[in-house]
């Protein structure tokens, strides 16, 4: 979960789960990217409720895609450099660190 001022305002928090939680200074980068992938995703939605070109659709998917993928290698490497610097603090261990970069490849 990520505390935020409203869905489209800026981040406040930080993102809770398994593991330790993102600073702050990297969530607005990464729901910035999560945001522009939702609005690809809708046009994509659109795309096929309006009966476009399968071509033009799977370009789109594509780029939503990747967009996804990106954001989440930016939690990834957020959370690599949060153990670079403050390895004392950190939950995830180099095995579960590993496993979650490896998800998203």
């Amino acid at each position: 979960m990520i505390a935020t001022s409203g869905d489209d305002g800026p981040a406040r928090g930080v993102a809770h789960g398994a593991g330790r939680a993102l600073e702050s200074d990297g969530v607005p980068e990464i729901l910035a990217r999560l945001r522009r992938a939702h609005g690809q995703l809708g046009g994509v939605i659109a795309m096929i409720e309006n009966e476009r070109s399968c071509q033009d659709v799977v370009t789109q998917l594509s780029a939503v895609a990747k967009a996804v993928q990106r954001a989440g290698f930016a939690v990834v490497s957020q959370a690599m450099q949060q153990c670079l610097t403050d390895p004392q603090s950190n939950d995830l261990d180099l095995a579960a660190m590993e496993k979650l970069f490896l998800r998203l490849a």
